[in-house]
């Protein structure tokens, strides 16, 4: 078994304490109503919403796959940090036994937040994932990110 880990950081000019709640503690709500197209139900499956919790992601009628399972690793409401592993559907393959996730807001100098992301690829055998295999996804998630964004500017007193 491998792992494989990606890092990025971008930028929003959300600040944090209202991005980390549209972006994760409201997600499950706020998603299917904006992307339906993308994100069709979130449901709790097991748990109380915090660490451990099993979360059910059913995708939109133009997604590739039709869900995923994914428990909640770490969630720190006070430093704005969520970690996060798929752990169930057809996004792995026998290929990727697991995908782990971390999120950290940090304030920007400029009111907005700067978001950290890193992604951690757990293969089967010896399975090499490359960056290529990665940007689709990434690309799937940032367009998702930019909604949540313009959905919160365009909504000024939403998720406050």
């Amino acid at each position: 078994m491998g792992v494989f880990t990606y890092t990025d950081e971008s930028t929003s000019v959300i600040p944090p304490p209202r991005l980390f709640k549209a972006l994760v503690l409201e997600a499950d709500t706020l998603i299917p109503k904006i992307a339906p197209q993308s994100v069709k139900s979130a449901e709790i499956v097991e748990g109380d919403g915090g660490v451990g919790t099993i979360k059910k992601i059913s995708f939109g009628e133009g997604s590739h796959y039709s869900y995923v399972k994914h428990r909640i690793d770490g969630l720190d409401k006070d430093n704005f940090v969520y970690s996060y592993s798929l752990v169930e559907g057809d996004a792995l393959s026998d290929k990727v036994e697991k995908i782990s996730y971390e999120i950290k807001l940090v304030a920007s100098a400029d009111g907005g937040s700067i978001i950290k992301s890193s992604s951690n690829y757990h293969t089967t055998g010896d399975v090499e994932i490359k960056e290529e295999d990665v940007k689709a996804g990434k690309e799937k998630a940032t367009d998702l990110f930019k909604l949540i964004e313009n959905y919160l500017v365009a909504n000024p007193d939403a998720y406050n």
